[in-house]
Parts: structure tokens; sequence; C-alpha cells
């Protein structure tokens, strides 16, 4: 594709930047002895011409790319194309100034014409090289612009692929440790196991649901969670409390799917499973700022737990990082005998109408 008439923008001020050269070639046929007025009438349509002509040096540009060509190929290739090209102008000139010389007025100017061949091939061979310069510029720009089209494709690509990565780890940690809750109820209490497995069931089909969707609204996370929970609910019965706090209005905010579903994992259990009493777990989302903060919180038991040491918390901070770079942040901690998981990710809402 040709860097300068595939874009509507560039064709002008290529020739635009002419008309100086149109200028200077009539001083220099003036200075040879013409008129003024013979000089702008021959060297006018000249670099018209000569414009147009010199857009022909894409080709051997394109067939001489300076990378990965000898400098002695380039040179050659170029420099003939120049004298082609300028002794082409030349004959155009000649032919034009044949017509000129119908009138009156332009009767003496083939006169001084032979004294001016050497200048106008030189001429044509300096200005079909700055114009090869410019072609030589501007392949250089597009394969610039190209290389980081592919490059930022390839980082996309990346993305997507580490986020299929990271989600994928998800559901076989979910169903693994969902089966052997399941396997522990078999025995001790066969219609929670039963019911157990319908809610997993149900649970795996919401989530399968999403396919490769990378971020969904928050409303149907928190019912994702509520279902999770809900699975939970059956081992634990009255020892699992689920208590939330989602200010109205946020639920259209879109979140990365599935985000909640580890949080909650890791606040039953390794909190609310260490507990004999049990306890409650905290979901609250809040909107400021442009920025959207989810937070579960739960009981932790005075002694050392191991809270935190599964795959659960790195998963979500590396999903984040590769979503939304350093515009997120995940920050768990203990406060007040409870541990908090505070995620802020930009406010995201779909478009009105």
């Amino acid at each position: 594709m040709h860097p300068i008439l595939a874009f509507r923008g560039r064709l002008g001020p290529y020739l635009a930047a002419w008309v100086p050269l149109a200028g200077l070639l009539a001083g220099l046929l003036k200075i040879g002895g013409m008129t003024w007025l013979h000089a702008a009438l021959l060297a006018v349509p000249l670099a018209v011409v000569y414009a147009f002509m010199c857009l022909a040096a894409w080709y051997p540009c394109r067939s001489a790319p300076l990378r990965g060509t000898s400098f002695a190929k380039v040179v050659v290739t170029q420099f003939a194309a120049a004298g082609l090209s300028a002794m082409l102008w030349l004959f155009l000139a000649d032919t034009w100034l044949v017509f000129l010389e119908q009138f009156p007025a332009f009767a003496v100017a083939g006169e001084r014409f032979p004294r001016l061949v050497g200048v106008l091939l030189a001429v044509g061979v300096v200005l079909y090289v700055l114009a090869a310069a410019l072609h030589y510029l501007l392949i250089g720009f597009e394969e610039a612009r190209q290389a980081e089209k592919t490059a930022l494709e390839l980082e996309v690509l990346a993305r997507e692929a580490e986020l299929r990565a990271l989600r994928a780890q998800v559901d076989p940690h979910f169903l693994f440790n969902s089966l052997n809750a399941i396997s522990s109820l078999i025995t001790t209490d066969p219609v929670s196991a039963r019911t157990m497995c319908f809610e997993l069931g149900e649970f795996l089909r919401e989530s399968l649901r999403l396919g490769g969707v990378v971020t969904i609204p928050l409303a149907e996370e928190v019912r994702l969670a509520e279902r999770y929970l809900g699975i939970e609910r059956v081992r634990f019965g009255p020892r699992l409390t689920v208590d939330q706090e989602v200010d109205d209005g946020v639920g259209t905010c879109g979140v990365p799917a599935l985000v909640l579903q580890p949080l909650v994992e890791n606040a039953v259990r390794h909190g609310i499973a260490h507990l004999v009493e049990g306890g409650v777990v905290r979901i609250a989302a809040r909107c400021s700022g442009g920025r959207l903060c989810l937070t579960v919180e739960n009981p932790v038991c005075a002694g050392p737990t191991t809270r935190g040491a599964g795959m659960g918390l790195d998963n979500v901070r590396k999903r984040l990082a590769a979503l939304y770079g350093s515009d997120a942040s995940l920050d768990a901690r203990v406060v007040g005998g409870a541990f908090r998981v505070e995620l802020t990710v930009p406010e995201s809402r779909p478009p009105v109408g």
C-alpha cells in the first residue's frame, strides 16, 4: 500500500511541498536566461508532473528496502531510477516547450533551453532522490507502527491467555474442595450430601454459563458468591452466617468473573472452619471517587492459623494485575480479630441505551 496515496491527508501536504520547489526551478531557469514569465510557465507544470512521477519512487524503495539490502544495491537501484525519471522528465519538458513555441511570445524560449538541459537533468536526479528518501522515511514509519500494533496484539493475546490460565485454576480448586466436603458428609449426613451435590451442580452450571467472559455485573458476581456460600452452609449449618452490605446502584458495575468466590472460599476454609462457634462472613461493596471497593471479612481464631496460605488470594492478585495493571489493588490484613480482604478496581458501567 502506497504510503502517500493510501492516506487522504498525505497527498495535499506532499503536493504543497513542491510549490517552493517549483519556485526554485523557475529561479534556475531565470538565471539561465529566460524571462520570469517563460520560466514560470515552464517550471510550474513540470514541477506538478514530476511531483506525481516521483510517487513512483515507492516501487524501487520496496524492491530495495534499507533493511536486509546491501548499501550498494540501494544506491544502484535508486540512482538508476533517478536517472530514468530525470530523462523522462527532460523529454516532457522539451515536449512542453515545443508546444509553447507555437505562441509568438515564446518563440525565443527554445533557443535558451539547450543550455539548461544539464541543469534540469541534475535537478531531476536530486528531486527524485529526495522523494525516495521521503518514501523510505514513510515506509519506516509504517513498519514501526505495524510493529507496535503487532506488539500490542501479542500483549493482549498474552494477557487473555494468562487470564484463561488463572481462571482455569479457580474451578478445579473449588471443585476439589467441594468434593472433599461432600465425601465427608456421605457417611454422616447423606441428605446434606445430596443437597450439597445439587447446589454444586447449580453453581457449576452458572459458572460455565459465563464461558470466556472476562467481566460480569457485580450483582451477578454476588449471586454466584451466594450460591457458593449456600453450598458451604449445607456443611456448616448455623455455624456459617452471611451478612451483605451492597450499596444501591453498584450492582451494574463490572468486576472480573468469579473474583469473589476465591475470597469467600478462603473466608470459610481458613476462618469459619477453624472456629467451633463459627461466625459471620461479611461482604460489602461501595463506590467512591470512581472506584469500586469490595470487602470480604471473616473472624479468625486467636491462635496461629494457615490463613492466606492457599492460592486464592494470589490468584486474584494476578488476575487484577493482568486486567488493570497498577490501577487495581488487593489488601489483606487482620483488623480487630477479623481477617479483611479489600479489593479495589476502577468503576466501570455498561453504556446507557
